[in-house]
């Protein structure tokens, strides 16, 4: 293990808040250590120059502020949606997913910077500290990690605010009192959780939610929009081509119109507990039923069902931590495989808070009109199933009849 004096710098991701404030000055005082600071524009839509003014005012040299939306939704976003991964039937992974592009980013600027360790605000109880950690050990298996919600007694709000003010941290007012829940956001996502939210069976107050408006509030005039695909990911709206992060952000925009993507869910977390939260995801919302949509008429069935019993045991690996592991890359070259014709558009009806396709097609279908009609037809002779079902049938026959015998 290695002791607090062998390490002489650390990079530390940083949002400002008072979290991350408070453990830039502990990192200072406890381990005696420069501190380099690591700030993602991940589209949280939070202005980040105050982070940069306040490491500034901490005595940090080495400050990086990045924005990351592009490469966000490109290499980590899009990738997930080809493989329509949901956790628990319900979670878009929005947190789970911009975790391992931060740890990425924390084990290369360690590189750059001669750092010793890398550190983060995760606490002890939930899935953010295995994600930060798993990933990086992937990228570098001699990162040293620094967790202080794991290392120091400061383990609650009134402690934490106290500590600030001993240590002159600058204290935002609304954190001096009591927080009525946490949030963490990104352009895939809004997660809130905690305080107010924390007992399951007491509905989530209105003003939890600030992606989307209400669906009852929602325009009473559907909007009708269309999305092309490429292999598997968006390319445009309504004909108009975009980059990954300007399309998922318009996507947002359509969500939060017409009040799409909320979600109320009590979850497992991979720590073991249960935890409740409130999400909001708008245009992921709408983005998995198009590429659903795309898929209907452009992936076999054998692939499709194969995707879908895959798709749990992928999500799962994001939501724990494991994007780097050698089994979600194998998954990733699977799904990525499956997406080579997955190419067209959709047209989706957005109303109240729902995203329904209502239309779908591809230069690459492989549905066929002429086979699917009710009416006369000269491609498929209706005599064949009859022998396609006997042959089903067989050992269906066999086994009641011994049923039937052995009464």
């Amino acid at each position: 293990m290695t002791a607090k004096k062998d390490i002489k710098k650390v990079v530390l991701a940083y949002s400002g808040g008072l979290d991350t404030s408070v453990i830039l000055k502990w990192l200072q005082v406890e381990y005696g250590c420069e501190v380099v600071t690591f700030t993602a524009d991940l589209g949280q839509g939070e202005e980040l120059e105050p982070a940069r003014r306040k490491a500034e005012r901490a005595g940090i040299k080495e400050i990086y502020i990045e924005d990351v939306r592009e490469e966000f939704v490109r290499d980590f976003v899009f990738p997930m949606f080809r493989a329509n991964a949901v956790y628990e039937g319900l979670y878009l992974l929005g947190t789970s997913i911009a975790r391992p592009l931060i740890a990425k980013r924390l084990v290369e600027i360690a590189a750059e910077t001669g750092a010793d360790a890398i550190a983060h605000g995760a606490t002890g109880k939930g899935n953010d500290q295995v994600r930060f950690e798993l990933n990086a050990y992937a990228l570098n298996p001699d990162i040293h990690v620094i967790a202080p919600w794991r290392d120091w007694d400061l383990n609650s709000r009134e402690k934490l605010i106290d500590w600030a003010e001993k240590h002159q941290i600058e204290i935002p007012k609304d954190k001096r009192g009591e927080a009525p829940f946490s949030v963490d956001a990104n352009l895939l996502h809004t997660s809130s959780e905690g305080k107010v939210l924390e007992d399951p069976a007491v509905p989530a107050p209105d003003y939890v939610y600030q992606r989307t408006v209400d669906p009852e509030d929602a325009p009473d005039k559907p909007e009708v929009i269309e999305i092309g695909f490429d292999r598997g990911d968006a390319i445009s709206i309504n004909g108009k081509p975009m980059s990954p992060a300007t399309l998922l952000t318009e996507l947002n925009e359509y969500g939060r119109k017409h009040g799409i993507g909320r979600l109320d869910l009590v979850e497992n977390r991979f720590v073991g507990m249960k935890s409740r939260g409130i999400y909001e995801t708008p245009g992921g919302t709408i983005l998995l039923a198009a590429h659903r949509g795309i898929e209907q008429i452009t992936l076999d069935r054998g692939a499709g069902h194969l995707k879908d019993e895959l798709m749990p045991r992928y999500a799962e690996l994001i939501y724990n931590g494991f994007w780097f592991a050698p089994e979600r890359e194998m998954l990733q070259a699977a799904i990525d495989k499956s997406q080579e014709r997955v190419s067209g558009t959709v047209m989706l009806k957005l109303y109240k808070g729902s995203a329904n396709v209502i239309g779908r097609s591809s230069p690459n279908t492989i549905y066929s009109e002429a086979h699917v009609t009710f009416e006369e037809d000269m491609v498929y002779d209706q005599k064949d199933a009859e022998g396609f079902i006997k042959l089903n049938a067989l050992r269906l026959k066999l086994l009641a009849r011994r049923n039937m015998n052995a009464e």
